[in-house]
């Protein structure tokens, strides 16, 4: 139970919205001191995360601008909704967030999953976004593009037959065990003293949530389906506001070798490569990366 208080107490406002009838939950914290400078901010997790992962950035940044943290549909401490899940459906529910709440330019700063919708999101509404901070992007097209085409329909079917909720959902009882959830969390950082308690009691409650099985057969077919997710070669080309990509050299679940391959397709992605770090920089030193995204809005959009 202390471990639960003391994250909950590091993340902000917590509050409930109404999202197309779903609940969603959402945090949001406020300098002190008013200031020209401050620039609003909206942190996206990855897959599987939620607002706590956020828990040692959001008082940082928050001492110097407005900063929300959202929990997407299906994750978190928001609904375990039964619907096509995809990035338009967690781009969307961002910017209705935006209009409701904001209503001026933000940066988006996004983990994993996170990145992906970020950039998504500031292709489809550029009017709410003036800068964009990623962490471990992937792009889901690029594993289609490595299977040779007359493969395709062989994947499809394997994929396919992995979807069937009567294997997925027994999968999801193991997989929600917070010691089978240790072992991923080993895997996604590089350095195992990050691999907390806390961290785990974040992963491990929203699996516990009514409709969560149902969830993770809805989330896992949608990952699978090749209408998930745009593509961020196109995308990249297209942006003209200021980006800047982190990536741990340690990441083993997204190849760092990507950030100097989508650096080529636009001029004002600013890369950032970190030594000792897996696919998830923002909790496994936040120090830095709290630094450099207040250093970088400082110079990019100040």
């Amino acid at each position: 139970m202390n471990t639960v208080v003391q994250w909950q107490q590091k993340v902000g406002n917590q509050r409930d919205w109404v999202w197309r009838g779903w609940q969603t939950r959402y945090t949001f914290i406020r300098p002190h001191e008013k200031s020209s400078k401050q620039v609003p901010m909206i942190l996206l997790h990855g897959f599987g995360a939620s607002i706590g992962h956020w828990r040692h950035n959001l008082q940082v940044l928050g001492d110097r601008h407005t900063v929300y943290a959202l929990d997407m549909l299906g994750f978190g401490a928001s609904q375990k909704a039964p619907v096509s899940y995809n990035i338009k459906l967690w781009v969307d529910q961002v910017y209705d967030f935006w209009q409701t709440f904001i209503r001026k330019p933000v940066v988006l700063v996004g983990n994993s999953i996170g990145s992906l919708i970020s950039l998504a999101a500031a292709a489809t509404y550029p009017e709410m976004v003036q800068g964009v901070v990623m962490m471990s992007l992937p792009d889901p097209a690029l594993e289609l593009e490595a299977i040779p085409v007359f493969l395709h329909p062989v994947v499809a079917a394997i994929k396919n037959f992995i979807a069937s909720p009567l294997l997925l959902k027994p999968l999801f009882k193991i997989v929600r065990q917070p010691t089978v959830l240790r072992r991923w969390a080993a895997i996604a950082y590089a350095n195992p003293e990050a691999v907390t308690d806390e961290l785990i009691d974040i992963l491990a409650g929203p699996p516990q949530d009514r409709g969560s099985a149902r969830a993770f057969v809805a989330l896992f077919k949608a990952t699978i389906s090749a209408n998930f997710s745009p593509n961020v070669k196109q995308i990249l080309p297209n942006l003209t506001i200021p980006m800047l990509l982190i990536w741990g050299q340690q990441d083993k679940f997204v190849p760092p070798a990507l950030a100097q391959q989508f650096a080529q397709y636009n001029q004002n992605l600013q890369v950032l490569q970190l030594d000792n770090v897996g696919h998830c920089p923002h909790d496994e030193n936040p120090e830095e990366i709290n630094r450099v995204i207040l250093d970088w809005i400082d110079s990019n959009l100040v």
